[in-house]
This record gives C-alpha cells, structure tokens and sequence, in this order.
C-alpha cells in the first residue's frame, strides 16, 4: 500500500514534467516540477531559515493549543458551572473568522513569530478542547464513582480513570489541529510577519515566480505531513489499536 502511495505521487510529478514541457506552459502560470525543484539552490529565497520560522510558528502554536485544551477540558470536567459560562463564550470566539482578527493582533502584538503561534493557536484550540471535552464526558460513570469511595483525588481520577478513556479523543482533535496548524501559521504569515515561506510567497508573487511559490507550497506541506505523522505516531505509541478512532 505504501509503495503504490509513493508510485502515484512520483507518476504525478512525471506526467505534470511531460505535460508542462510538451505543451510549452509558460513558467509563471505552471512551472515544471525540475524548474520548481531548481529553486532550492538559490540563496535568496533563504530555504532554511524561511522554513524554520514556519516550523516554529506551527509546531510553537499547535503544542500551546494541545497543553492548554486539555487543560481546559479538564476544568470543564470538573465544574458545571464553569461549563456554563466560559463554554458558550469560547464557542462564539470560535466563530470569529481569525483573518479578520489579523489588523487587531498585529495592533496588540506588533509583528513576529509569536504574533503567528498566537494565531495559530486560535485555530488549534477549540477541535482539541471540544473533543477532549467529549472523550471526558464518555468515561463509566461506575469508575468515577469507585475512585471517589477509595477517596481518590480529582488528579488522580483524572490520570488513572479519565485521561485514559479520553485519550483516543484527544488525539482524533489533535489530528483535526494538526491541519488547522499548518494554515494558522501561513495566515499568521500573510497578515502580520517579515519572515517564513507565507511571507516569501507574498514577496515572490509580485515578480511572477511562480516556481518559488511552488516550492514554498510544497515545503509548507511538507511541514504538515512531518506534524501529522509525528502525533500518529504517538498515538500509535499510547493508544491502543483497538481504542484508536479514524
């Protein structure tokens, strides 16, 4: 199965190659895969460095988003109360297009890496708390009750009881987020930043090079794909087959 994934991608690449070159495309409207590939050796673009920026935004934005939606989902397990009056709260803040949000953050934030990580949070944040929430809410309540007459503690219930069962949750927003992450990031980029490939995208599209846009697409995704198989993989690790959701 995985060699015919990578046979059609590489058979993708070479019918885009002959077909680019036998019908003569000019290169600002479709370059050729080996004309997008021959930018990597220029400096000016800066790869590396461009790369890394992006990197940092999405993977800074996306583990701040995982760390605090658990936390969260945690105190909503805890407190109906606190259900009550943050939850509606944080469910209109979701509605909020975050590109709209872009003028005011670059206002309260000015420009910058973390200026995007917070952007790329806000996109992360309620898939992860909203199924965290859920995988909470789906524990027996027979455990919960049986903790409590040991004289568990809530930490306790929560590591033990809870975290457990909620785990194929959690991980089923946090791949959901993973792709939020990457266009967190790349929004961040276009709005409020002076580095990363969203804004070398920007500065390479007012001189038509079409091929270095390519290939910031390209590494852009490939930075998604790095993060989506790093948390499957981690869910593979913790997670039981049998407990795993698609």
């Amino acid at each position: 199965m995985r060699f015919i994934a990578v046979a059609a991608h590489v058979a993708a690449f070479v019918l885009w190659e002959i077909l680019v070159r036998s019908l003569e495309v000019p290169k600002f409207i479709l370059p050729a895969p080996s004309e997008i590939l021959a930018t990597l050796g220029s400096r000016r673009y800066d790869w590396i460095g461009n790369s890394w920026v992006t990197g940092v935004e999405i993977v800074g934005g996306y583990l701040l988003a995982t760390v605090l939606g658990v936390a969260t989902a945690l105190l909503f397990s805890w407190s109906r109360v606190l259900v009550m009056v943050l939850f509606p709260l944080l469910v209109t803040l979701n509605m909020i297009p975050k590109v709209a949000l872009g003028p005011l953050v670059i206002v309260w934030f000015s420009y910058g890496i973390s200026t995007n990580i917070l952007i790329t949070f806000s996109l992360c944040y309620f898939p992860i708390l909203l199924t965290t929430v859920r995988g909470l809410r789906e524990v027996e309540p027979d455990l919960l009750d049986l903790v409590k007459s040991l004289r568990g503690s809530r930490w306790q219930m929560f590591l033990y009881i809870q975290l457990p069962g909620a785990l194929p949750y959690i991980f089923s927003g946090m791949k959901v987020a993973a792709i939020l992450a990457v266009a967190g990031a790349v929004v961040g980029e276009f709005i409020a930043s002076d580095r990363g490939l969203g804004y070398l995208m920007i500065q390479v599209q007012a001189a038509l090079d079409t091929p270095a846009m390519f290939m910031a697409v390209i590494l852009i995704t490939l930075i998604g794909i790095a993060l989506y198989l790093a948390v499957l993989l981690l869910e593979h690790m913790i997670v039981p087959r049998d407990a795993r959701m698609s």
